[in-house]
């Protein structure tokens, strides 16, 4: 069995991913997937984490994009997970890409909808997580400071 010829791009999860990159540093280039999980991912299917992207065969990223859409039939943890009990289903659920995009932007305009505290910070473009806003975070024209008069 001879190794396969190198890619220079590999598509995963619909992500191009440079090939002369490690496979836990390129997997982690998609969003919804971190060093951790990526780890995990390697570990699960008996891929080598210090490979480069470009020489995984056409089966190895197959089995990479069948584990991404379900990570818990491997085995991972729930705390791996980036949407455990979902709030409409109650499930632990994964999601990378453009689907982790729209939920967390459902999950922002159903904050608004309700109008509690971070849907009205979310609504006037203020700081949501309880971090100081008087001198940090300012937008908009700078005022500077006017020099006294000779």
């Amino acid at each position: 069995m001879s190794t396969p010829a190198f890619r220079y791009i590999v598509r995963i999860a619909g992500i191009d991913i440079d090939g002369n990159l490690k496979v836990v540093h390129g997997l982690s280039k998609i969003k919804g997937v971190g060093v951790t999980l990526a780890y995990a991912l390697c570990r699960t299917l008996g891929i080598d984490p210090e490979k480069r992207i470009g020489f995984l065969t056409e089966a190895e990223v197959k089995r990479i994009e069948d584990a991404l859409s379900n990570p818990k039939a491997l085995g991972l943890p729930s705390w791996l997970l980036n949407r455990r009990k979902d709030y409409v289903t109650g499930e632990d659920k994964h999601y990378v890409g453009a689907d982790l995009i729209m939920v967390v932007r459902e999950d922002i305009e159903r904050l608004k909808r309700i109008k509690c505290w971070r849907g009205i910070r979310h609504a006037l473009g203020l700081k949501v997580r309880g971090q100081r806003t008087r001198t940090t975070g300012r937008t908009g024209i700078t005022v500077g400071v006017k020099r006294r008069k000779r």
